[in-house]
């Protein structure tokens, strides 16, 4: 009996042993990923959902954080956001599905907007109220001609998930985005690769269809006001727009390398996209 205790004993101690080196060989890992991950510019921003993720699924978090580090050494221009999006095949990937589907309906337009009241006003009246209603209110607004929308949405259908710069005091940080129906959905990179499709969304732009007999769809976009301020969220805007018009051969270019030969798109084409811009 007492040579079973010892050896029963000396199993436990020698279990107890591999147990304490996994779990401190498991917790600097994690140390080590998470200062590694705090050298993102934009980390600040995100901590608290991280350090929630960190706390419930650890595992989950150093497989994701692990993902951040390889595309990190990828990016040797320190100017730009530490991001390379040739990484990331399951945001380029078009066959593979971006997160969960979202089936949730369009909103309606009669949950913000009486239509009762300017369903006998002319499209250009209509336009007015609409700029009016919105100009006090932390939100983006536009209204989109149907002919110019149509091509949009077909745009949309072809090119459900894109990625736009944002110009940010430490270079830029980039913003993807999905549709889903008449609705964009924006959600930072970075998030996303920490919480994939539980990630956050810091713009949600709608398109309002009601009044196309008009001749118009209304648009209006709300923003995560601790990510972006109205500038920013309307600079995501104008991009999305510029891309998606169908008008504009280099950014379809673009949009089709994203979706349909990811491995030879580069992001730093969407950059140089965005400074001619500037620059004009």
């Amino acid at each position: 009996m007492a040579v079973e205790l010892r050896a029963l004993f000396g199993r436990f101690t020698h279990y107890s042993y591999i147990t304490r080196r996994s779990f401190r060989t498991t917790s600097m890992r994690m140390e080590k990923a998470l200062e590694n991950l705090k050298t993102n510019p934009y980390y600040e921003k995100y901590a608290n959902r991280i350090a929630e993720l960190q706390n419930t699924s650890p595992e989950e978090f150093m497989e994701r954080v692990e993902q951040c580090d390889k595309a990190k050494k990828n990016e040797t221009k320190k100017k730009f956001a530490s991001v390379d999006t040739r990484q990331f095949s399951s945001v380029l990937n078009p066959k593979q599905a971006l997160g969960k589907e979202i089936n949730v309906p369009d909103k309606k337009l009669e949950d913000i907007f009486k239509i009762e009241l300017v369903i006998d006003k002319s499209s250009t009246e209509i336009k007015s109220i609409w700029e009016e209603y919105h100009q006090n209110k932390e939100v983006i607004s536009a209204t989109i001609p149907v002919d110019v929308y149509s091509n949009i949405k077909e745009t949309m259908n072809h090119f459900p998930v894109f990625l736009f710069p944002l110009p940010r005091s430490q270079g830029y940080e980039f913003i993807m985005c999905q549709m889903y129906g008449h609705t964009v959905h924006f959600t930072p990179l970075l998030a996303y690769q920490v919480h994939k499709e539980n990630a956050p969304e810091c713009l949600t732009m709608v398109h309002y269809t009601e009044l196309s007999d008009k001749g118009i769809i209304l648009m209006r976009g709300e923003y995560d006001k601790n990510v972006l301020n109205g500038k920013e969220a309307q600079c995501i805007a104008n991009q999305f727009q510029m891309y998606y018009s169908g008008k504009d051969p280099e950014r379809l270019k673009l949009l089709e390398s994203f979706t349909k030969s990811p491995d030879t798109f580069k992001h730093m084409d969407l950059i140089s996209q965005l400074e001619n811009i500037s620059l004009t």
